[in-house]
C-alpha cells in the first residue's frame, strides 16, 4: 500500500501554503498555545465526540476522548475534538430517530468544513452509531468508530436485571399488583449501574456489533463493557490506528462492499438483533451506494439461526456475559462458512485475518449452529395487503402461538388514546385481539418513535396475559420483546393501507408464510380509500417542516432523500481564500 505524502493531506491546504490565509490559520493555532511542531508534517485527526451531561450512555466520553487523543499523539497525529449532538436516547423527545439524520449532516459538514484528514467517531447510544457513520461515509475520509460499550449488568436483590427488557417486565408486574411500589423503586435504582449503553442486545449493541462486522471498528471493540479497563486501551488504539489509516488512505469505499453488508446481515440474524438494524443498515448502505433491501434481510433470515443467547431474544445472558464468552469475534468464528472473509477492515487486514484466532469460551452464551436459540434468523420480513412495502417482526422474542394468528383489530389513531384505553379495565378486549397503533411512522410520529411495543391492556395483565399481537407503523426499542409487527410501510399518515382498517376487521399473521393481511377485499379497501382524509401536517416551520418533506419510508432507511449519495453530484472540497 502506497503511503501518502504530507502535502497531499487535506489539512495541508489550511496550514502549509505561504500565503495570508494560511498565516491566519497558523497564527490562530498558536493563539491556542500550539507550536508549529504540533502540526507540521502531521495529519490532523478529528474526534467527533457525542458526549453531553444528559447522555448516560456516553457519560465516560468526557474522559475517553483524552484516551483517543493520547493514541493520536503517540502515533504522530494532531488530535482535534469536535463536539456533536449527543442524541440521548432516554431523554430526547419525541424520539432520537427524528434527529439521526441531523447528526449525519452535522458529522459530514464538521469534517468537510474543518482541516481534518481522518476521524475517530465516538458513539454508541442508539442513533449515534448510524448517524455518525452515515455522515462519515458521505464525506469519504478515513474513519474508525469507537463504540461506547455496554453498561454493567443490573441487579436487584441478587437477581440480574437487563436494560429495557426488565423495565417492561416489572412494570407489568406492578400494574398487575404483583410487586409493590417499594420493590419497583428498587428495580429503578438497580437496573442501570454504570455508564454505557443498554446491556441487552438492544439497538446500541446491535449497531456497534454490525459496525464492527462491516469492518469499521477494531476487532472485539463492540463487546467490551464501558467500565472495563480494556475499553480505555481500545480507545487509545483507535487513536493510534486512525493516523495510520490516513497515511494509507484507507477510506470507507475501500472497506465497504456488497459482501461486507451481507456479512452484517448474517451477523445481525445470529445476534438476535434489534429490529432497528433493518432501517439503519439500509440507510448506511445507500450512503455507500450499495443499496440493500428488505428482501436481502429476508434471505439472510433463512441462512443462519440465532446463536447469541442474549436477552431479549435469548433467555438468560447479557452483553457482559457475551464479552466474557468471546464477544463478537467469537460469534463470527462460528459463522466462518457463512461470512465473506476477504472483506477489508480498518485494521488493514481482512475480516478472516481479524478472527483467525477467535474462540468461544461459553457454549450456552454463544451457541453452536446446531443448538441455536431460535431456528431461523432474528427477524422475519412480512408483506401483504396491510404492508405492500414490507414490515418486520422478531419471532424468536414472542410467544410461538402468535406465529400464526387471526384476530379482530382494536385500532388507535394516536398514542394518547391508546394509552388511556389500555388502562381502562372496562375495555372490551380479549387476548386474541390485535392491537393496532397508526399514524406513528416516519412522518406521522413524527420520527417513527419506539411505541410499537404497545402495553397489554390492564384487564388482561391482571389475568396473567403478557403477550398479544400488536401492529404499527412505529418502531420499538431493541430491548423490547413480544409479538410486535413493526415498520409497516407505507405508513398510515401518508395513506398506507394501515390507515384504512377499522376496529373489528380480522387481521392475519403467518410468520412461516411471511404474510400480514387484513381480511378485506380489494374493493372494500378501495371504497375506504375514497373517503380517507389525510391528517393535518405535523409542522409548519423549522427542522420538523424540513424533516417531513424529505424523510423516506421505513423500507428505504428513513434517510433524507437529498442526503443519499445518488441524489446528486459529489460535494466539492471547500474553497480556501
Amino acid at each position: 500500500m502506497t503511503r501518502r505524502k504530507y502535502e497531499t493531506l487535506r489539512s495541508a491546504r489550511w496550514v502549509a501554503p505561504d500565503d495570508l490565509r494560511a498565516f491566519g490559520h497558523r497564527s490562530r493555532l498558536m493563539q491556542m498555545g500550539y507550536s508549529p511542531e504540533d502540526w507540521q508534517g502531521k495529519p490532523m485527526i478529528g474526534i467527533i465526540n457525542t458526549w453531553s451531561d444528559i447522555n448516560p450512555c456516553h457519560a465516560h466520553f468526557r474522559h475517553r476522548v483524552e484516551d483517543v487523543k493520547r493514541g493520536v499523539l503517540q502515533q504522530g497525529g494532531f488530535p482535534i475534538e469536535l463536539p456533536a449532538i449527543s442524541l440521548a436516547e432516554n431523554f430526547v423527545k419525541p424520539t432520537t430517530m427524528l434527529y439521526r439524520n441531523f447528526l449525519a449532516m452535522e458529522a459530514e459538514e464538521l469534517l468537510r468544513s474543518h482541516p481534518i484528514d481522518g476521524v475517530v467517531l465516538m458513539g454508541g447510544c442508539d442513533k449515534t452509531t448510524p448517524g455518525l457513520i452515515m455522515g462519515a461515509i458521505s464525506m469519504g475520509l478515513p474513519f474508525i468508530f469507537m463504540p461506547a460499550g455496554p453498561m454493567l449488568r443490573g441487579n436487584v436483590k441478587g437477581k440480574v436485571l437487563g436494560s429495557g427488557s426488565d423495565s417492561w417486565k416489572y412494570w407489568d408486574e406492578r400494574r398487575a399488583g404483583v410487586i409493590s411500589e417499594a420493590e419497583w423503586l428498587q428495580v429503578e435504582a438497580g437496573i442501570a449501574r454504570s455508564y454505557g449503553t443498554c446491556m441487552t442486545m438492544g439497538t446500541a449493541s446491535t449497531m456497534t456489533s454490525l459496525t464492527e462486522t462491516l469492518g469499521l471498528s477494531l476487532p472485539g471493540a463492540s463487546s467490551i463493557p464501558a467500565a472495563d479497563s480494556n475499553h480505555i486501551r481500545m480507545a487509545t488504539n483507535c487513536g493510534r490506528r486512525i493516523v495510520e489509516m490516513v497515511w494509507d488512505d484507507l477510506t470507507p469505499d475501500k472497506i465497504l462492499s456488497p459482501e461486507s453488508f451481507q456479512n452484517a446481515m448474517v451477523v445481525a440474524m445470529a445476534l438476535g438483533c434489534s429490529t432497528n438494524a433493518v432501517i439503519h443498515l439500509i440507510a448506511m448502505s445507500r450512503r455507500a451506494q450499495l443499496d440493500i433491501s428488505l428482501d436481502d434481510f429476508e434471505a439472510a433470515s433463512h441462512e443462519v439461526p440465532v446463536i447469541a443467547n442474549i436477552r431479549p431474544c435469548g433467555d438468560t445472558y447479557l452483553m457482559e456475559d457475551f464479552y466474557y464468552a468471546g464477544g463478537l469475534p467469537g460469534l463470527m468464528s462460528r459463522l466462518r462458512e457463512k461470512l465473506y472473509l476477504p472483506a477489508m477492515t480498518v485494521t488493514g487486514q481482512t475480516l478472516g485475518e481479524n478472527i483467525r484466532d477467535a474462540e468461544v469460551y461459553h457454549d450456552d452464551v454463544i451457541r453452536p449452529l446446531d443448538k441455536p436459540v431460535y431456528h431461523e434468523g432474528a427477524l422475519a420480513i412480512l408483506k401483504g395487503n396491510l404492508a405492500p412495502d414490507g414490515c418486520v417482526i422478531k419471532p424468536g422474542s414472542c410467544d410461538p402461538k402468535f406465529w400464526k394468528h387471526t384476530g379482530p383489530a382494536l385500532v388507535f389513531d394516536d398514542y394518547p388514546s391508546m394509552k388511556a384505553a389500555v388502562e381502562d379495565e372496562n375495555l372490551d378486549v380479549t387476548a386474541d385481539h390485535v392491537l393496532v397503533l397508526r399514524n406513528v411512522g416516519p412522518i406521522g410520529g413524527p420520527g417513527m418513535p419506539e411505541w410499537g411495543m404497545l402495553p397489554i391492556p390492564a384487564r388482561l395483565v391482571k389475568k396473567g396475559v403478557r403477550d398479544m399481537l400488536r401492529l404499527s407503523d412505529a418502531r420499538m426499542s431493541g430491548t423490547s420483546y413480544g409479538a410486535c409487527v413493526l415498520h409497516v410501510a407505507p405508513e398510515a399518515y401518508i395513506g398506507g393501507p394501515l390507515a384504512l382498517i377499522q376496529t373489528g376487521d380480522m387481521i392475519t399473521l403467518d410468520v412461516a408464510q411471511r404474510k400480514i393481511q387484513v381480511e378485506l377485499s380489494d374493493a372494500e379497501l378501495a371504497r375506504r380509500r375514497e373517503v380517507w382524509q389525510p391528517p393535518q401536517p405535523r409542522y409548519e416551520r423549522g427542522y420538523g417542516w424540513m424533516f417531513s418533506r424529505h424523510i423516506q419510508q421505513a423500507n428505504e432507511g428513513c434517510d433524507f432523500d437529498f442526503l443519499e449519495t445518488g441524489f446528486g453530484a459529489p460535494v466539492p472540497e471547500p474553497d480556501i481564500f
